[in-house]
């Protein structure tokens, strides 16, 4: 081999080894970053929330995002909330609302998240009200979404509800959802064309395993259709009018649920990824934006502000993530809590 081969050779090693240290640097930074924004979000919560309740803010959904990024928090914060779940269901004497069963369900996951068992909470049974066919549908389509995420967080069984006029079992909430798939294949709060990202995301959570069936297979895969063909350039979604995380975050734990990669082709838009497109409502220091500064509204919190709500998906959007990076349980299948 002489000189100027040598020299050849010599460069193309050098280039080689200089594009794989920058994949890996690139791949690193992006673990990297992802972790210290969920340990930053961790901190604000803690922080910001020392006394967590039964609410759909400041409540279960910190609770579980906290407990499912098995950062090492400290166990009183859990215990704090348990002792405050077991006060109020004693106060209420069981019953935690008269219409809106959600209520049960979220509060069922974050027991389960921090390993409580929500079948003798101060003497009663939670896992009771989710039995009652008709008043957990009563919210509409919601409701069974989240009897069924709540009930295959760990396996548990549907108890006799005897005060039901009509006992309800998991394949009849499979088919309510079923029943509601509109014909662009998502799914919406009314019923109503056009589907929703959210809840369409959300179904298929609750649909994510009962896919041996046949028809929920289908379902699956015209609701992933669906998904992918709404969303935007830049990797994200829009619901009610204006792009926002909450949408995002709910399609990243879809997908997790469903073994999916983040990275599928299939919700890959113009080079853009989901946690490509989270990490934009990101605030530094730690929480996440609802809208972005200066974008459309929609109702919800205030654009280019942190909100509680998207912080609380945010962060267990990108727990989720995590979790299926690192081959873990995904965030809703509990069965690996003690």
């Amino acid at each position: 081999m002489n000189y100027k081969q040598k020299k050849l050779l010599s460069l193309i090693f050098i280039l080689i080894l200089s594009l794989n240290l920058v994949a890996c640097t690139n791949s690193v930074l992006t673990s990297t970053d992802v972790d210290k924004k969920i340990e930053e979000t961790a901190n604000l919560m803690l922080e910001t929330i020392t006394n967590p309740t039964i609410s759909s803010l400041a409540g279960e959904w910190t609770v579980l995002s906290l407990a499912r990024s098995d950062l090492d928090i400290d166990e009183d914060y859990f215990e704090r909330y348990y002792n405050n779940v077991v006060e109020i269901v004693k106060e209420k004497e069981g019953i935690l609302h008269e219409r809106k069963y959600t209520e049960y369900s979220r509060v069922i996951l974050a027991l389960t998240a921090i390993g409580k068992d929500p079948t003798d909470v101060g003497g009663y049974n939670l896992l009771e009200a989710l039995g009652d066919y008709e008043k957990v549908i009563y919210q509409g389509i919601n409701g069974p979404i989240f009897a069924l995420i709540a009930l295959d967080s760990k396996d548990y069984e549907i108890p006799q509800n005897l005060n039901a006029d009509v006992q309800g079992t998991r394949d009849m909430y499979v088919d309510y959802i079923l029943e509601n798939q509109l014909k662009d294949g998502g799914f919406s709060i009314l019923g109503e064309e056009p589907g929703d990202p959210d809840i369409t995301a959300m179904a298929l959570q609750a649909l994510s395993k009962y896919r041996e069936r046949p028809e929920v297979d289908g379902a699956i895969e015209r609701a992933l259709e669906y998904l992918s063909s709404v969303q935007l350039e830049d990797g994200g979604y829009s619901s009610w009018g204006a792009a926002n995380s909450e949408s995002v975050v709910q399609v990243m734990v879809a997908l997790t649920e469903l073994g999916i990669d983040l990275e599928d082709e299939r919700f890959v838009n113009d080079g853009n990824t989901l946690i490509d497109n989270l990490q934009t409502f990101y605030v530094d220091g730690g929480g996440f934006m609802h809208i972005k500064e200066g974008e459309k509204e929609n109702g919800g919190g205030q654009a280019g502000t942190i909100d509680p709500m998207a912080t609380d998906q945010g962060m267990y959007g990108l727990v989720a993530y995590n979790r299926y990076k690192e081959n873990k349980n995904s965030l809703y299948d509990m069965t690996d809590v003690k």
